[in-house]
């Protein structure tokens, strides 16, 4: 049973945002400060990536670790209220995201993806940007 009543929850859900959120903001503050130039959400791109090098073809996915269930993480849990609707959600997600990630690769790029637990320790978050977008 869910704590909140239908209109609440709805309420709730609408305000989970798919760009500009805290994750996506501390990695795009880091590469700025790091002196790196990049597009955002690029659509006609598989998947709408959440940050775009275009001359270096690479692309970089900020993954929340519950909505694209990161394996292994503790904020990857599922809720046990609603599962078959939960369930079904998480697994569309994950598979659209191996498709996208497919996709991108076939045509030549490069992808990193940053999960959401991963932002707290900036010297290794800078260390693995600068890896992937200097090699």
């Amino acid at each position: 049973m869910d704590v909140y009543d239908k209109a609440k929850r709805s309420e709730v859900m609408r305000k989970v945002k798919s760009r500009d959120t805290g994750p996506e903001m501390v990695v795009r503050r880091a590469l700025f400060h790091g002196g790196y130039r990049y597009r955002l959400h690029v659509k006609e791109l598989p998947g709408k990536p959440d940050i775009v090098f275009r001359g270096r073809k690479k692309i970089i996915f900020i993954h929340g670790c519950f909505w694209h269930q990161h394996p292994g993480c503790p904020f990857a849990s599922r809720p046990s209220s609603n599962e078959d609707f939960w369930n079904a959600k998480l697994d569309r997600n994950v598979v659209r995201d191996s498709g996208n990630i497919q996709a991108l690769t076939y045509d030549g790029w490069k992808v990193l993806v940053i999960w959401e637990c991963e932002l707290k320790q900036h010297d290794l978050l800078m260390q693995r940007l600068k890896d992937f977008l200097d090699r």
